[in-house]
């Protein structure tokens, strides 16, 4: 059974930067043949797709996002991180960071092409 733990997150200023990081274990195969993923999901609304990275290293990222923050994954280490920098209010939600054993596919910002979850982390970005 694989497991996504995470660490990071926290409270900061607009502007502000903040790093989480996802640490799997008890996958099989290679770890660099997941799929990987962080989504976010904001009081009252639905969990949304923020940023996805390949096994190749090919990312992609929800448009209010992109230019602020950067996944990447390091395969020697089973880890996965999201550097957020230049953070806004509307950044404030639960961060889940997400695994399936296979490439990216075209649904790749959908939560149901994901088999395994982090346990969330918090960030809270004050005005």
């Amino acid at each position: 059974q694989v497991h996504l733990e995470q660490s990071g997150g926290g409270s900061v200023q607009a502007g502000g930067s903040l790093r989480l990081s996802c640490t799997a274990s008890g996958y099989t195969g290679s770890y660099s043949n997941y799929c990987l993923g962080w989504f976010r999901q904001a009081p009252g609304k639905q969990r949304e797709g923020v940023a996805t990275i390949d096994g190749d290293g090919s990312t992609m990222y929800e448009n209010s996002v992109k230019g602020r923050f950067t996944i990447s994954r390091d395969n020697a280490k089973n880890e996965m991180y999201l550097q957020m920098s230049s953070l806004k209010p509307e950044d404030t939600a639960m961060y889940y960071c997400a695994a399936v054993g296979a490439l990216c596919t075209w649904g790749r910002f959908r939560q149901q092409e994901y088999s395994y979850w982090g346990q969330g982390t918090q960030v809270t970005v004050s005005s």
